[in-house]
């Protein structure tokens, strides 16, 4: 494929329980990284796209408020919304905006600051992602959806319950060396025996989902800026090529969908896309990151992409293939399970990740073997939205 649109610079702020400043700021601290990162400044900026779940914002309309801070007026700004995968459809928007000539670099900034409000709301709110009409009055919640995908793949499939957890002791080794990450701690097996009285990660959640399956809430920022082959070139030294866009939806109630033990629909129709607009293959990636935003998320990701055949996807994780020297590593950020879930930064935060991974930047979570195609998945809702994208050098 033609390389038209590269990411010439990334960002982010480090991932907190409670940000203590305006969102404002917390869109300043990654967009100051990544024009920094980029070596450009505002007024080379010719439009902006603000991503986030507008049910936890109290200020109505940011896109306006943040671009007028960041020193973007007047060129246009954009607001984009597809929850959890916000920042990602972001992304997605910006390319197009490229490829068709109208902007030349686009600026794509996810936020949330979900310590604006309770997390009683915090629940109340996610639960109003599904239908209000059919689903919502009945109490649904995100890890009670999850748990019903666990359940019928559990029956299926033959997955175990310590499968779910190595995923998240994997998360938790990356999670200990990434510096912005709001969880830090090592995680041992024991802190998922229920019979050990000390085992925080045991307490059940919503069966079979229990603690230490699901990730955390989190204020955070990310930011991504696109420029068109000639930008890219003149601004960068190590330009990060978008070599293909995959997007999907479902339907939102659960009774509309034919059979739980596949996974999400969104992620291997997305997923088809992006390998066919890259001409690559799933055996082609490199590095991954995926929406893990519970332990059962990334189990049935490795299927949908294409890195393990349905129902197999257990034996990634058993083998170890997703660590940082497998076959196929994954998450070795430490995903959303480790670093926290604001959720309209997150689909950024994913592909700063793969950004730094491609140049060879990422530290001490840095994948050997000169990783040169990186792929980032990036959901929305309960599998409502499915963004699938690949990166190259």
């Amino acid at each position: 494929m033609e390389k038209d649109v590269a990411v010439i610079g990334v960002g982010q702020t480090y991932f907190v329980r409670g940000y203590e400043g305006s969102i404002r700021e917390l869109a300043f601290e990654a967009f100051r990284e990544a024009v920094q990162d980029a070596g450009i400044t505002s007024k080379d900026i010719d439009a902006s796209v603000f991503c986030s779940a507008p049910e936890y914002d109290k200020q109505r309309s940011p896109a306006g408020v943040l671009a007028e801070y960041l020193g973007l007026i007047p060129q246009p700004t954009f607001y984009i919304e597809t929850v959890c995968s916000s920042s990602s459809s972001g992304v997605k928007v910006a390319y197009s905006m490229i490829k068709a000539g109208l902007h030349d670099m686009v600026v794509v900034l996810g936020f949330q600051k979900m310590s604006e409000i309770t997390s009683a709301e915090s629940q109340e709110r996610m639960g109003r992602g599904a239908d209000i009409q059919w689903e919502a009055p009945f109490g649904t919640m995100m890890p009670a959806y999850y748990a019903m995908y666990a359940q019928a793949y559990m029956a299926k499939n033959g997955l175990t319950h310590d499968d779910m957890r190595d995923v998240r002791l994997k998360s938790a080794s990356y999670g200990t060396v990434n510096e912005r990450a709001v969880y830090r701690k090592g995680v041992k097996a024991e802190d998922f025996d229920p019979k050990n009285p000390d085992a925080k990660m045991a307490g059940a959640v919503a069966w079979p989902i229990r603690v230490g399956d699901a990730c955390a809430n989190a204020d955070g920022a990310s930011c991504i800026i696109l420029a068109n082959k000639e930008k890219a070139k003149a601004f960068s030294k190590k330009p990060i090529w978008i070599m293909g866009i995959g997007a999907a939806s479902e339907a939102v109630n659960m009774a509309a969908r034919p059979d739980f033990s596949k996974g999400l629909s969104v992620g291997y129709k997305a997923a088809d896309q992006a390998y066919k607009m890259a001409g690559i293959t799933a055996k082609d990636v490199k590095v991954a990151e995926v929406h893990d935003c519970f332990t059962i998320a990334e189990l049935m990701a490795y299927e949908g992409l294409g890195f393990a055949p349905m129902g197999e996807g257990k034996q990634l994780i058993r083998e170890k293939a997703t660590y940082k020297e497998g076959r196929i590593p994954v998450n070795v950020d430490g995903g959303l399970l480790s670093k926290g879930h604001p959720i309209g930064a997150t689909g950024g935060s994913q592909i700063r990740t793969i950004v730094l991974q491609l140049r060879g930047e990422a530290g001490p979570m840095q994948v050997p073997g000169d990783p040169d195609i990186g792929l980032v998945h990036n959901v929305g809702g309960v599998g409502l939205y499915g963004n699938v994208t690949i990166f190259g050098r």
